[in-house]
C-alpha cells in the first residue's frame, strides 16, 4: 500500500481522524483526503481554509476533483496549479460520479493532459466505489476503447485507476502488467476490531 485515501465519512464524520493518522504515520503511509471535502470547499469558497486544514493534520497530499460539482476546466487547472506551487503533492481525478455523464474519450484525453500540465502528480480516472461509472459502465463493463485510448495519449505511469471489484482490477492487469497503478476501495461490512477502533474503512491506492 503506497497512499491512503481517506474518504469523507472516514476523514470527518467518523470524529477520529488524528487516531487514524497517527497510524499511518508510523507506518510511513502517505494520507490525502477524499476529492470531496476539496469539492465542498470549493462550493462554499472556503479552500483557504481547507489549505490551513491540511498543513494543521500535517498532511502534504491533496486531491482535486469535480465529480460531484460544475467547474471550469481553466478553474481546476488554475486550483492544481497553486496547490502544486504550494508544495502539496496534487492528486487530480477525472471522470463524473454520475454514471449517466459520458464523456468522450478526447475529452478525458485533453482534461488528463492540462491537469498533468498544471502540476498534478498523478490523474486518477474515476470509478465510483461502485464501479459503475467514469471507466466502467454501469454494469461494471470496463470501458475498452476509453482506456485505450488515453493508455495510448498518456504514460499510464501518471494515471491512476480507480477499480473497486476484483475482476475489474484483473482486468487492468492483464491489460497493463502487475505494476498497474490501481485505486482499490475497501469497505467492509464487519471489520476486523483492531480497524473497527479507529475506523479504518477506507480507499487504499496503490501508485
Amino acid at each position: 500500500m503506497d497512499i491512503v485515501k481517506l474518504g469523507w465519512g472516514t476523514a470527518v464524520a467518523t470524529g477520529n481522524l488524528e487516531p487514524k493518522l497517527e497510524r499511518l504515520r508510523a507506518h510511513g503511509i502517505p494520507v490525502v483526503l477524499g476529492g470531496t471535502l476539496t469539492e465542498l470547499a470549493i462550493s462554499q469558497g472556503r479552500v483557504e481554509g481547507l489549505v490551513r486544514w491540511l498543513r494543521e493534520l500535517g498532511l502534504d497530499h491533496v486531491e482535486v476533483s469535480d465529480g460531484t460539482i460544475t467547474m471550469a476546466p481553466g478553474e481546476k487547472c488554475e486550483l492544481v496549479r497553486r496547490l502544486a506551487s504550494e508544495g502539496f503533492t496534487v492528486l487530480s481525478e477525472v471522470g463524473s460520479k454520475d454514471a449517466k455523464t459520458i464523456m468522450a474519450p478526447y475529452r478525458w484525453v485533453e482534461q488528463i493532459e492540462a491537469e498533468l500540465e498544471a502540476g498534478a502528480w498523478k490523474v486518477i480516472a474515476e470509478a465510483r466505489e461502485s464501479g459503475t461509472a467514469g471507466i466502467f459502465r454501469a454494469d461494471g463493463e470496463v470501458r475498452m476503447g476509453l482506456i485505450d485510448e488515453i493508455a495510448h495519449a498518456i504514460d499510464p505511469e501518471r494515471m491512476l485507476f480507480e477499480a473497486p471489484r476484483k475482476d475489474q482490477q484483473v482486468w487492468f492487469i492483464e491489460r497493463f502488467g502487475p505494476e498497474v497503478n490501481l485505486g482499490k476501495h475497501r469497505a467492509r461490512r464487519r471489520p476486523l476490531a483492531r480497524d473497527a477502533a479507529l475506523g479504518l474503512r477506507s480507499d487504499t491506492m496503490r501508485p
